[in-house]
């Protein structure tokens, strides 16, 4: 076979300009889109869990087109690559962004027809109110996501890891060069001349000729695009047959390693599902150790002890009167409270930043700008410092909906990143460098967009839920969620955790006190306005991530808008269309499906509304909640890496991971404190070795195969039990 020839590495300045918005990748990034998204249904209406998966998006894209490249009619590029991945975001977030795995369950089946302010209750069952809804909430957080890019991916140059890790993996496949702390990528030198060290030819570093070099990375970037194709492959084969095997066999998926009668009477057995593994090796060890605490304490110590105490006298899985709807309770407190605190101090941090930062930008001579600068100069300092170092995978950047989150993404979590210095996010706009004016999203379309989504968001809500939901209070969650997304993206951008379900809980607390108690239809007001903020985050800090991505590899920023609303507009009936087979299929909720994500969205919507709790629910609430406030604030004051306390914060649990260990059960728990165990030893096997970043990858893509693999084959249960094909 002849080789195949390495692509120029062609200007970045000039990458913008070459065919991106093609029918070829638009139909590649639905295609493989839809995958995900079908896993994300699957393990959404599980557990909440959802992810971007943009590291495998990406790596299946360069695979389909690499398949077929001897008949394409031109080359399939690192930015056309970029567009197949942004298309193929999109629709895989569809699920947790329109609210299918948490809201529109709560309100479907857990929610009665007085707390919905209707006597007959509300009606989601035909296919057109969902599509409906669903468009209402799909776009206002993509066009607001427009004008954050040059201040937060330009100016500040913030790191989003995912991005910048998808990113890397683009141009390895693709031999070409990223784009280096804002610096154009380095041209490719005359044959005859030398590179020094810190000159970058392609992805690596080399002191050959180009010539040589380009035989290297050639060789490097395919052996990498097989080794991953291939453990991708085996992988997604092994989640498969469990699939499969698990529908005949329906026991293994609660194994009572425990013993009969914890397994019986407590829910207290394992799972061994290869996705839940997966899950597991992208969430990380110390995430997954919280976890662990969580389940032991909610499971083991709390759900015994209410049942013992005759506090929850019904049977464990029963949410009303059972020990599993009581510490459901004491599980959304600890989350509430960690996530209002985290959020508190991030909003503190930014005002005092910008306070700073317009100090140091005033017209003064005096000894008091001198001393603004400094200040901005230690802030700066301890932020850098706070965001150092090895950044654990914790359960935002998977995306979880009631937690989080959680991808999201962002979930393809590779690199060691840090904010860049002050001076850096405050250069003048003539010394930015981006591409031509002309691959930018007009102006005109993003303000037209926001106008024109937001009256949709308020007549598809009036349209599906009717008179209940006052316009006002629609508008207020809309201007709000503009306004907690800016949050959430910053945090992404600094740490790859996007609070996405913190800031819903934060909106329906704020949207408890703008509607007035014993307003008609209350809690289903509450619902709606946690939808709308968690939807319009979501979007929002999906397309910044695939911005950086596209910045560094020098994509039209135009084209992935574009491909944010391809994905956006399939998702739209793709998702209503997937929600409407698993609940016309499987008995939700039910033992296999428990969506607990929206147990905890209208328990929120009840807690803030007033609702009479279950007996000494309260006092515990009120403990655990104080005790990992406490925690939180902790951990978001003591930042700075050189404190002699910061070392050890680590042991103290967080609340995110805590409370997910508590309202899921036992087996989702284990199987995941597996996978972080696995984690925690591949890391550690393979150190600070030159192979470290493509070890990482390999890791990445070896849970999300098993991830995808048992997501896909549940399109085959699916078969099997609308066949009612007997179990063994």
């Amino acid at each position: 076979m002849a080789p195949i020839e390495l692509p120029e590495d062609i200007q970045w300045s000039s990458k913008a300009s070459l065919p991106q918005v093609t029918l070829r990748s638009t139909i590649a990034g639905l295609c493989i889109g839809s995958v995900i998204l079908i896993s994300n249904f699957q393990f959404g209406l599980q557990t909440g869990w959802v992810s971007m998966m943009s590291l495998p998006a990406a790596l299946l894209g360069f695979a389909v087109f690499k398949a077929f490249e001897e008949k394409l009619g031109f080359e399939f590029t690192d930015v056309e690559n970029v567009f197949v991945q942004s298309v193929a975001v999109a629709v895989a977030t569809g699920p947790l962004a329109y609210g299918f795995i948490g809201i529109i369950p709560a309100i479907e089946k857990l929610l009665t027809n007085a707390e919905s302010g209707y006597i007959d209750g509300i009606d989601l069952k035909p296919l057109w109110k969902l599509v409906v809804w669903s468009a209402g909430v799909a776009f206002f957080g993509v066009f607001f996501a427009i004008p954050l890019r040059r201040q937060f991916v330009i100016r500040e140059k913030l790191p989003f890891p995912s991005g910048s890790a998808t990113a890397t993996l683009i141009s390895v496949f693709h031999g070409t060069s990223l784009k280096i702390d804002g610096t154009a990528s380095v041209k490719e030198l005359p044959q005859d001349e030398e590179t020094s060290d810190d000159q970058p030819i392609g992805p690596y570093h080399s002191n050959m000729t180009i010539i040589e070099s380009q035989d290297i990375c050639e060789l490097a970037h395919m052996q990498e695009y097989h080794s991953n194709l291939k453990l991708l492959g085996i992988t997604s084969m092994v989640a498969s047959l469990y699939t499969v095997v698990s529908y005949f066999i329906p026991q293994i998926r609660a194994i009572p390693i425990f013993g009969s009668q914890l397994s019986e009477e407590y829910m207290i057995n394992f799972q061994p599902s290869p996705a839940y593994i997966g899950q597991g090796i992208i969430m990380g060890f110390q995430t997954t150790v919280y976890m662990l605490f969580g389940t032991i304490l909610g499971w083991a110590i709390l759900s015994p002890l209410a049942k013992f105490q005759n506090w929850a006298p019904g049977p464990t899985d029963d949410w009303k009167e059972g020990s599993e709807g009581w510490i459901m309770w004491i599980s959304l407190s600890i989350m509430i409270s960690d996530s209002v605190v985290s959020l508190t101090v991030l909003i503190t941090k930014s005002l005092i930043r910008l306070f700073f930062q317009c100090l140091a930008h005033a017209p003064s001579d005096d000894i008091s700008s001198e001393i603004a600068h400094q200040e901005l100069a230690q802030l700066m300092e301890n932020n850098n410092s706070a965001n150092s170092g090895q950044i654990d995978i914790n359960p935002d950047t998977v995306t979880y909906d009631s937690t989080s989150d959680g991808s999201s993404d962002t979930m393809d979590h590779i690199f060691t990143s840090g904010s860049k210095e002050a001076s850096e996010s405050t250069e003048n706009d003539s010394s930015l460098d981006d591409v031509g004016e002309s691959y930018m999203v007009p102006m005109q379309w993003v303000i037209i967009g926001l106008i024109g989504s937001c009256v949709l968001c308020i007549v598809s809500t009036r349209i599906v839920f009717g008179s209940v939901i006052p316009v006002y209070a629609i508008v207020s969650s809309v201007v709000m969620s503009l306004l907690l997304s800016i949050l959430g993206v910053k945090a992404l951008g600094e740490t790859d955790l996007n609070p996405v379900s913190g800031i819903g809980k934060l909106s329906q607390l704020i949207c408890a006190v703008i509607i007035p108690k014993g307003t008609r239809g209350s809690i289903l007001i509450n619902l709606i306005s946690g939808a709308i903020s968690e939807a319009t985050t979501q979007q929002a800090g999906d397309l910044m991530q695939d911005l950086k991505t596209g910045y560094l590899l020098g994509a039209s920023p135009k084209a992935q808008f574009i491909a944010q609303i391809y994905g956006s507009i399939f998702s739209i009936f793709m998702s209503s269309l997937m929600y409407k087979v698993y609940t016309n299929l499987y008995e939700i909720p039910g033992k296999m499906f428990k969506i607990p994500t929206a147990v905890i969205w209208i328990d929120c919507a009840r807690l803030v509304n007033g609702t009479g709790l279950p007996p000494k629910v309260l006092e515990f609430s009120i403990i655990f909640g104080t005790i990992f406030g406490l925690i939180s604030l902790l951990k978001n004051l003591v930042t700075n890496t050189k404190c002699k306390f910061y070392r050890y914060l680590k042991y103290l649990p967080d609340g995110v991971p805590v409370g997910i260990g508590i309202y899921n059960v036992p087996s989702f728990t284990f199987a995941r404190f597996i996978g972080g165990l696995i984690s925690y030893y591949w890391l550690k096997r393979i150190g600070n070795c030159e192979k470290y970043r493509s070890s990482k990858v390999q890791m990445i893509i070896f849970s999300s195969g098993l991830v995808l693999g048992e997501g896909l084959f549940s399109v085959v249960n699916m078969v099997f039990s609308s066949l009612k094909v007997p179990h063994l």
